[in-house]
């Protein structure tokens, strides 16, 4: 079949491309860094260098395919650090333009990578364009097919808090304790694309992804453990403080607030609702295989 990514070839998108070219997929990869054409084309797929805030490049992309791939990031609207950004409204905007696309260019196929909590507007912080995206979607005609990948929160996340280990000695957030929640590798996100891809389409669905389910106090163990600090802490602070730290250190205030509100639900179970109505089978990476990445990462800094 012809498939079209969008994402370049990130975290998921190396993982995926490689597994649909092995499949026997011919793979069209859109990136906005000219840059990765060589890299993309070494992996077996057809390299198309554009934006996503541009809907006629999108819709003339899209022409011709069978499935095309859907995902919107923070980073490909803007800088964490960059006051100005409007980051909900400009993911937004891509997701009209998905929409247009999709619709002008006759692909009856999409699988759209969303995120958990999409299921609500309400109290999810910075993560709610996946609930306005993919709401989005929702109103393509009803002879497109879509299939909304939630992912459970990323292992690869963690590497954020390498900073506050050494500085501080500890894991810091608004939340944390022994209640298990849902947390995924990448490569385990590619991998049910990939199947998803040859299953059949019927009609908007929802399919939960997730790799494992510890809690933070777990999580702190692992990663300790791995970096000979057997007695690591997940350290809970008052929101408040937290995002007084997080602005003093100059993020976007949006993002700032978006991510406070974001764990706060983490806390308060609401992020998992719909999850633990329709948990999945969880995938091949554990915990205990990320700990070796994040461990080589710590120790090369």
């Amino acid at each position: 079949m012809n498939i079209v990514l969008t994402g370049s070839i990130g975290n998921i998108g190396r993982p995926l491309t490689e597994m649909l070219v092995n499949n026997g997929h011919a793979v069209t990869v859109i990136s906005s860094n000219a840059s990765r054409q060589k890299d993309i084309e070494l992996l077996g797929a057809k390299a198309v260098i554009g934006k996503l805030q541009d809907v006629d490049f999108l819709a003339e992309t899209f022409k011709g395919a069978d499935i095309v791939y859907l995902m919107e990031t923070m980073e490909a609207v803007g800088d964490m650090f960059d006051k100005s950004v409007d980051f909900i409204s400009a993911i937004t905007a891509i997701g009209q333009n998905y929409k247009e696309a999709v619709e002008r260019s006759g692909v009856k196929k999409v699988i759209h990578l969303s995120s958990i909590g999409a299921h609500t507007n309400k109290g999810t912080g910075i993560i709610r364009f996946h609930n306005i995206v993919e709401t989005l979607l929702r109103q393509l005609p009803a002879d497109i097919s879509i299939k909304f990948i939630r992912p459970g929160s990323f292992y690869i996340n963690l590497f954020s808090s390498i900073h506050n280990i050494r500085t501080q000695g500890a894991i810091i957030s608004n939340y944390g304790g022994d209640v298990k929640e849902p947390w995924v590798s990448p490569k385990d996100i590619a991998a049910v694309i990939a199947g998803e891809v040859d299953r059949p389409f019927e009609g908007k669905t929802i399919r939960y992804v997730a790799s494992d389910e510890i809690s933070p106090n777990e999580i702190a163990r692992a990663l300790g453990e791995a970096i000979g600090k057997p007695d690591l802490k997940w350290l809970v602070i008052p929101s408040q403080q937290l995002l007084d730290s997080w602005l003093s250190i100059g993020f976007n205030e949006q993002v700032a607030k978006g991510f406070v509100e974001l764990q706060e639900s983490q806390g308060n179970g609401t992020l998992y609702e719909d999850y633990n109505q329709h948990k999945p089978s969880l995938g091949k990476v554990k915990l205990k295989d990320f700990v070796k990445d994040f461990a080589e990462a710590y120790n090369r800094e």
